[in-house]
């Protein structure tokens, strides 16, 4: 359970395998979430369609099987919120609000793209929506999120940063330099570590002796959490949770949410290091169809309208990606503009 006392906060560090639900949430909630999901997981697919076309120029990390991370989470935000993303971030961006053409044309290299396609899939940030940035370098996100929280603290706003980062992150200095500077300055930031249970080949199991990333908050005397990754609800209860403490000055907070990643590292992985049978066991979990079955299980909405929203959100992303696809080339001529403010 979680507790906004100051003495849980310093003295119940030891993570939790999940949180208790506490929250009735109201049908149109629900079905945002699921109408949310549903367009990351045909952002995602429409991406990867793109670049086996030969449109993209570099890799595309898919975050297929990880929607219901980046849903759940930035529900659980404000408008004024920011968030900081990694490599696998073109989904926590949308669901913070980023356009999706933008986020097309930048995939695409047109000039239409948040960085007007010269930073490609890693590089999209949109001030207007509280995104201050993904990045590939791994883990380097979890410094910028302290630095961005300090400034918040120092400005007296109530804001909350929520930090997106992997597995993989978990073992970088970064990670270390990061929670132990949050905690020590009392940040109002909430670190989300998506564990999908591989940093490129390497199986979480065999990078760390400890069965949860969570536990290493006891280091900082920070409170961490260990909670379903495929299960949108249990993420917004417990982000919605966790950025409430935070904002009342009682962060940060690491949660891990445990998941997996459906496609291979990158766009074109052969995934030799696992097997067809490990991805079938997590498919079967994926988050999108386990929330479209609980809808109609529980009689919450009628396929028609799930299927409503189907339809209009795969004519979105269509449209979306033809718009980009139509747009101009970035140009030569500005290669060498925007490299300093």
């Amino acid at each position: 359970m979680w507790s906004s006392s100051s003495s849980s906060l310093n003295h119940s560090p030891r993570p939790k395998e999940g949180l208790s639900s506490e929250m009735r949430l109201a049908k149109e909630i629900l079905l945002k979430m699921y109408e949310k999901m549903f367009l990351l997981r045909c952002f995602e697919e429409k991406s990867l369609e793109l670049f086996y076309s030969g449109m993209v120029a570099g890799r595309i990390h898919s975050g297929l099987g990880q929607e219901a991370i980046a849903v759940g989470a930035c529900l659980a935000l404000q408008d004024r919120d920011y968030i900081i993303s990694n490599h696998r971030g073109l989904g926590h961006c949308i669901a913070k609000g980023a356009d999706i053409e933008k986020v097309f044309a930048e995939i695409l290299g047109k000039s239409a793209g948040y960085s007007k396609g010269k930073g490609g899939p890693m590089h999209i940030a949109d001030m207007d929506h509280g995104i201050l940035g993904t990045t590939g370098i791994v883990g380097s996100g979890i410094t910028v999120a302290v630095g961005a929280a300090l400034a918040n603290k120092l400005k007296g706003t109530k804001r909350v940063v929520l930090c997106f980062f992997g597995d993989g992150a978990s073992n970088t200095g970064s990670f270390h330099e990061g929670l132990n500077l949050a905690s020590t300055w009392g940040l109002s930031v909430v670190f989300i570590c998506e564990n999908n249970q591989y940093a490129t080949s390497m199986p979480v199991s065999e990078a760390m002796a400890i069965p949860n990333i969570a536990h290493r908050t006891a280091g900082y005397r920070m409170q961490g959490y260990a909670v379903d990754g495929n299960d949108v609800i249990s993420i917004y209860e417990a982000v919605s949770k966790a950025v409430g403490l935070a904002r009342e000055g009682e962060g940060p907070i690491l949660l891990e949410a445990k998941t997996y990643r459906l496609e291979g590292h990158f766009s074109g992985d052969p995934c030799t290091y696992r097997t067809s049978e490990e991805v079938e066991r997590w498919r079967k979990k994926e988050p999108v169809a386990l929330l479209r079955k609980r809808l109609l299980r529980e009689k919450i909405v009628e396929e028609q309208e799930l299927a409503r929203v189907e339809e209009r959100v795969q004519k979105e992303i269509v449209d979306a990606a033809s718009s980009a696809i139509a747009s101009p080339e970035a140009s030569m001529d500005s290669i060498l503009l925007d490299v300093y403010a």
